[in-house]
């Protein structure tokens, strides 16, 4: 089964050009970069209500919590909020609050619905990529991204293994992407 490409930062920047271009633009933005910046599954971020990510006063929580039943493997986790993402949320949230914070973080448009689910989400993504000409890229992309950048800035695999909820060793080790940039870098370190 083929991966989903990792995103350079030229190509996260050349879809969210497109995003801006677009009716719900902030959403959408907020969206793309909870799955780069955080490392969510698309199926974790369609199920956060705005009560999982904005506190009482209305400012976005240091850390989310995740349910059991929000994760893919049944384990609860915290997902840790950057600056850079909590400044996207913030922006996000300025612009959409619902009257009852159970809601979902990420509305849809359509009337009848609860906002996004893990197949709608999908789409979503699938789409985007699609529009903003990024061969390869998928609703996992993000994540893979997340998850290779903070290896090539050197974090350790047992902190990466934390944040994104893996439990085992190889499957980060199958999410890490490796190019000849990188091992071009590699090699002057010695």
């Amino acid at each position: 089964m083929k991966q989903a490409k990792t995103l350079t930062p030229q190509e996260l920047r050349r879809v969210l050009d497109h995003i801006a271009t677009r009716k719900h633009s902030a959403r959408n933005r907020a969206m793309l970069l909870i799955t780069h910046y955080a490392g969510l599954r698309v199926a974790e971020m369609a199920s956060l209500r705005f009560v999982d990510v904005v506190d009482a006063e209305g400012a976005i929580k240091n850390e989310i919590m995740l349910r059991p039943e929000q994760t893919k493997g049944g384990y609860a986790r915290t997902v840790f909020i950057s600056e850079k993402l909590k400044k996207e949320l913030a922006a996000y949230i300025k612009l959409y609050t619902p009257q009852d914070p159970q809601e979902k973080l990420f509305y849809s448009q359509k009337k009848s619905s609860d906002g996004f689910n893990a197949n709608t989400a999908t789409q979503f993504f699938h789409y985007l990529y699609q529009r903003a000409a990024i061969p390869g890229a998928s609703s996992h992309s993000g994540r893979r991204s997340f998850i290779t950048n903070l290896a090539a800035k050197g974090v350790g695999v047992r902190v990466i293994m934390g944040l994104s909820g893996h439990r085992q060793l190889s499957s980060v080790q199958h999410y890490i992407d490796c190019n000849d940039d990188q091992k071009r870098k590699a090699v002057e370190l010695i």
